[in-house]
């Protein structure tokens, strides 16, 4: 009941969001002034938590009446002291912004008629309380990415028709630190004339540019960085170079915009205008992960869909996502492989089942709803590929090619109705039911396939098809000799239908829709007899493991493997299983086989060089299993795998000498214990980088330590300015003694060295 009862709240929510997005198109449609950013203008000069703005924003009326005043939304973390029109001193006042937890500016203007424009320039302080991957003021790290609203904005992502990215010019100044943004550069100033969202972040590093295909890319990497470092950030540039081509054939020529690939310790993942932020551990793998490749990938991408041509209107984010996902997939098939790509689709799928019965309509749902990323990036590719195969390649690239390259002088933008309506046109009236369908409903569709029963010599399967529209879709039969029969089936909605599999051979398993083209409420029921399916299965796999029952945990992985032999997740949770029953030969044989595939995940690449790093222990190998050790850790990729790295690492090098322990860190470290037992908050505040770590400087003052002793097993250099430090801690605090590990990362801030972060505390 309780699930229907859902089901009914979502259902009449996304009425209620079809309803505002009329209400809102309406609204402009009235005689009313309506306010489109046209173009920013931004200095910044970011000084110890703070940063003063000035921004200068050339607004348009494109409503059909005059307007005398213009609404910006914006952070409340932002302190508006000024307010100017072309120049001139000018009233404002602040209010609260319904949605998203942001604040209204509203500045009074001289009345201004429909499609005229005006400068109007804000000043304000951005007071950051608390450093994080959107919004940090630092003097080793600041950054504001977009989605920290640290911008004024006439309408927020929140909004049916999202935030406007549009030219913009960004000078920054922070006191020395190197800047990035998009755009072409001169010093600190960025000018980026395509569309793109104002972003900044700062720090020190050594730029590498490629030559020859790869001219225009450049990657940022930390100043101090090792030879692999630089040789991996050459690889990447290769990747991207390798993206940029495979676009200019499939979207038309590349617009003139410089690429950079970034390494950054937080923000990670983020790209806009023709720059990357890659998360610092991409750069220390010693080969591509899929998390990485991805990104650069739909970076590139971005580069044509919402720079050379915004992206607007309703429903934006299934393209700007969703359809982006997609592109990048294509390239990433070709370019690693199909075996490496049909993985990264089973998680896309298996991502989306987790939010599928709470999702809304893909064309309505926005950023305030916690299934908005998952939906629009995993559904929305899924859709695009549905697409892609109901039209066939050439013709469905060649409408988004068509789309990407009109209009790019005007700045005109790509809305997903214009997409939709040339879409329905190639594909009809059948097509346009389908398309409608996946993006205007919440999913409904859900196909059963029954067990091969022998009819008139033939085999059949029954079906059935849960959903609203008809679907035609593969039917794949094996065999017992394991030959594959593969037939195309018609399904009516809410109906029965059959495949006919014309073989002599016994039929031992069928599964409908084996490429998993449509999105669906379940996929466990795709296949019989039904056995593991990797929904359910792998999280059955890790709850045995977690038991230490290995051998269950291993029947388990061996059965997804059977039908997704692909499956990186199964065969990972293989390898370990098998270590975990101390079946080396094994497991080293299915960890290899991981480490030695394309572009895996950055969570195999830690797991698989720590579990290969604990066979080498086992063998009395502690050369060998100290370099895989150190490779799990420099993989970044999952806690727990990095977590046991470091202790494996340091017990494999403990057993042929001492390992590597900085005297700095030692000092430094001799001098911290001493001043957080004092309890005064000023020194201690003096040992941390600043605007870092207010919660643990407020955890130690509020309750101060009895007993703090830090112990230093270890250190390794990140870059010319950071190590991190692997400790022994022993702690007295409020009559509780506690005991444990810690992963703390010193920064050179002005020649001294301060504790900027805690990766790891293991303290009991």
């Amino acid at each position: 009941i309780n699930s229907f009862t859902n089901r009914i709240l979502r259902l009449a929510a996304g009425s209620l969001l079809v309803l505002t997005a009329v209400v809102s198109t309406r609204a402009q449609d009235e005689a009313r002034a309506a306010w489109q950013v046209q173009r920013y203008d931004i200095t910044v000069t970011a000084v110890d938590r703070n940063a003063t703005v000035s921004a200068v924003v050339s607004v348009k009326n494109i409503g059909q009446a005059a307007g005398t005043t213009v609404t910006f939304r914006f952070t409340k973390s932002a302190e508006v002291t000024g307010a100017k029109v072309s120049g001139a001193v000018t009233d404002f006042r602040t209010g609260e912004e319904p949605r998203g937890g942001l604040q209204r500016i509203t500045v009074t203007v001289p009345s201004t008629g429909p499609n005229a424009q005006l400068q109007v320039t804000l000043e304000y302080k951005l007071n950051i309380a608390t450093n994080s991957g959107i919004a940090a003021v630092s003097p080793v790290n600041t950054q504001f990415l977009p989605s920290s609203m640290w911008f004024p904005m006439t309408a927020t992502p929140y909004s049916s028709r999202g935030v406007e990215a549009v030219p913009f010019k960004l000078t920054v100044s922070t006191g020395g630190q190197s800047v990035i943004s998009s755009g072409k550069s001169v010093g600190s100033t960025f000018d980026q004339p395509n569309a793109g969202l104002p972003f900044f972040a700062t720090g020190n590093w050594d730029v590498i540019d490629g030559t020859a295909a790869a001219a225009g890319i450049s990657a940022l990497i930390p100043k101090g960085a090792n030879p692999n470092e630089r040789s991996q950030a050459e690889a990447l540039i290769a990747t991207a170079a390798a993206a940029r081509s495979f676009f200019s054939g499939s979207l038309g020529p590349a617009p003139d915009l410089p690429l950079r690939l970034v390494s950054v310790s937080r923000g990670g993942g983020f790209s806009d205008g023709g720059t990357t932020l890659l998360d610092a551990a991409a750069f220390r793998r010693s080969t591509i992960d899929s998390i990485t490749a991805n990104q650069i990938a739909e970076g590139v991408v971005r580069s044509w869909l919402g720079s050379a041509r915004p992206i607007r209107g309703d429903g934006a984010g299934v393209i700007r996502e969703g359809l982006v996902h997609f592109l990048a997939s294509l390239f990433l098939e070709k370019q690693f492989g199909r075996e490496a790509t049909d993985s990264l689709r089973q998680r896309e799928r298996l991502a989306y089942v987790s939010v599928v019965k709470r999702d809304a309509p893909l064309s309505l749902t926005t950023p305030l709803e916690d299934t908005y990323y998952n939906s629009v990036t995993n559904k929305g590719s899924m859709v695009w590929r549905l697409v892609d195969q109901v039209l066939s390649r050439d013709v469905f690239l060649g409408i988004v090619k068509a789309l990407a390259q009109s209009g790019r002088d005007s700045g005109e933008g790509i809305t997903l109705a214009g997409l939709r309506a040339a879409l329905a046109e190639r594909g009809g009236a059948a097509f346009k039911t389908l398309l409608d369908q996946e993006l205007d409903q919440p999913t409904d569709l859900d196909l059963l396939v029954g067990l091969p029963a022998l009819r008139g010599g033939n085999w059949v399967s029954a079906l059935r098809n849960m959903g609203s529209f008809e679907v035609t879709t593969n039917v794949t039969a094996t065999t017992a000799t394991g030959e594959k029969v593969t037939v195309r089936a018609v399904v009516p909605p809410r109906d029965f239908g059959e495949a006919v599999f014309k073989t002599t051979g016994k039929i031992v398993r069928v599964e409908v829709d084996p490429e998993k083209v449509y999105p669906q409420l379940d996929y466990s029921n795709d296949l019989v007899p039904r056995g593991r399916v990797t929904d359910s299965a792998l999280a059955e796999a890790k709850s045995a493991f977690d038991r230490g029952d290995f051998a269950k945990a291993e029947g388990i992985a061996r059965d997804v493997l059977t039908v997704y032999p692909f499956d990186e997740d199964a065969r990972l949770r293989l390898g370990r299983s098998l270590l975990g029953q101390n079946k080396l030969g094994e497991a080293e044989k299915e960890l290899k086989a991981l480490l030695d595939g394309k572009m895996p995940s950055p969570i195999t690449l830690g797991w698989a060089n720590s579990e290969m790093g604990e066979i080498n222990l086992r063998r009395n190998q502690a050369g060998p299993a100290a370099r895989f050790f150190d490779e799990a850790v420099r993989s970044g990729g999952d806690y727990g795998a990095t977590l046991a790295a470091r202790a494996g690492r340091i017990k494999a090098e403990s057993s042929g000498g001492t390992p590597p322990a900085d005297d700095a860190a030692k000092t430094f470290f001799a001098n911290f214990d001493k001043t957080l037992v004092t309890g005064r908050r000023a020194e201690i505040e003096a040992l941390v980088v600043s605007s870092e770590l207010a919660r643990f400087i407020s955890g130690v003052t509020i309750n101060q330590p009895q007993v703090w002793q830090t112990r230093v097993l270890r250190s390794e250099s990140l870059d010319a300015n950071r190590m991190a430090v692997d400790v022994a801690l022993t702690i007295r605090q409020l009559d509780k003694d506690a005991a444990g590990t810690a992963v703390l990362v010193l920064a050179r801030v002005g020649g001294a060295w301060k504790l900027e972060d805690i990766q790891f505390f293991e303290v009991h």
